[in-house]
């Protein structure tokens, strides 16, 4: 059976060859614990890791010493958020987010709420980006922690990251991003952005699942929150995963190097995929920004459709309806509530993740399969 055309890149990327030739030495053959520094087994595996750990500093433009390995985004939002709250607790005890994050962002933040925290989610506008007048009246001088998301994990929408970084530097609060989305996608620079800690996955640009970073930058204090070994500066202890790490650190290489060619390309087809629906159906939304947008992105709701109906009838393509960890709901997207989408339209979206392999051929018949699959949709639903 021919497998469907893969457009879920938003949820989850096919390790690259090159990655996986890169780590295959670190299962069987250079096995040993970066932590054993009494033989060559473990300074070999020490080597390696330090290694990736510079590939991604480069990437992100931070220093090796400000990279944290973790488990994945979500583990390392989970570590900023509530190590600064910890750490930072005598100082205050508010913290501003928004209300489009990925749930670990959210969820994180609205725990702390138990211990007494307060908590302020901020809105969106229509186009899914953040007023910044709105951010800027949110402030408090017990304001610890900003966090907001690099790029949207449902609709692609890219905020003023510079903009945020550098207002929240001059008052002297702690910004956080989640640029699991971002990374390998965009430019990412940790100074010119002035971001103080920063989450990522490694299998959102074509590295392996389970490893993940966190970037703090140097001056800023967490307080522990998995204790053990002291691994990772005491921040996050436990044995390194080094084969991970290392395809993190090969994965992080091919994405400086390739990423702005590439990047190119698929948001050529992105438009192109674009262009082929909205000329071929009406009642069609795109959702989000157009200009500030990851360029491998497009989320469209149809009108007079039922969600669930429309995904089941598409079986030949690899697709969601947004973020893959919200597990099979159809209930709508908390980001497509938040930009004000009715909940029939919400229920009613696409999100086309795009990615390397994809080719103008793909698109074509993707964008022919969708109108195909909405207009007999909507006649099955006249005729009832």
């Amino acid at each position: 059976m021919k497998k469907p055309i893969y457009l879920d890149h938003f949820s989850t990327t096919p390790v690259d060859s090159r990655v996986l030739e890169a780590m295959l030495p670190y299962f069987t053959e250079v096995f040993g614990n970066p932590a054993s520094q009494t033989h060559c087994y473990g300074w070999e595996a020490d080597e390696a890791v330090e290694n990736a750990r510079g590939e991604l500093a480069k990437l992100i433009g931070a220093s090796p010493k400000e990279i944290v390995f973790t488990s994945g985004a979500s583990e390392s939002n989970n570590l900023a958020i509530k190590g600064v709250a910890d750490a930072l607790a005598g100082q205050g005890n508010h913290i501003i987010t928004l209300a489009t994050e990925h749930k670990s962002v959210l969820e994180t933040c609205l725990s702390l709420q138990t211990k007494g925290f307060d908590v302020t989610v901020l809105p969106v506008n229509a186009d899914g980006l953040l007023d910044l007048e709105r951010l800027i009246s949110a402030l408090t001088d017990r304001t610890i922690l900003v966090s907001i998301m690099f790029a949207n994990n449902e609709i692609g929408v890219i905020q003023p990251i510079d903009k945020i970084g550098k207002l929240l530097r001059e008052r002297g609060i702690l910004f956080h991003s989640d640029a699991t989305q971002a990374v390998g996608k965009l430019s990412v620079d940790v100074s010119r952005d002035s971001i103080d800690l920063l989450s990522l996955s490694a299998h959102k640009f074509y590295g392996p699942k389970g490893i993940g970073a966190l970037y703090i930058r140097r001056g800023v204090k967490l307080a522990t929150q998995i204790h053990g070994g002291g691994q990772e500066h005491g921040i996050k202890s436990g044995t390194l995963n080094v084969p991970g790490i290392v395809g993190l650190g090969k994965a992080a290489w091919y994405a400086r190097s390739e990423m702005g060619e590439e990047s190119v390309r698929i948001g050529k087809l992105r438009d192109r995929l674009q262009r082929q629906i909205l000329t071929g159906i009406d009642g069609v939304t795109v959702n989000g920004s157009l200009e500030r947008r990851l360029p491998h992105n497009l989320n469209i709701s149809f009108e007079g459709v039922d969600g669930e109906s429309l995904l089941n009838s598409l079986k030949d393509i690899a697709l969601s309806r947004g973020s893959t960890c919200s597990g099979n709901s159809f209930h709508p997207s908390h980001v497509l509530t938040a930009i004000g989408l009715p909940n029939q339209l919400a229920q009613a979206t696409l999100r086309f993740g795009l990615g390397r392999s994809n080719t103008e051929q793909d698109i074509d018949f993707v964008a022919d399969r969708v109108i195909q699959a909405v207009r007999n949709l909507r006649c099955k639903a006249m005729t009832r």
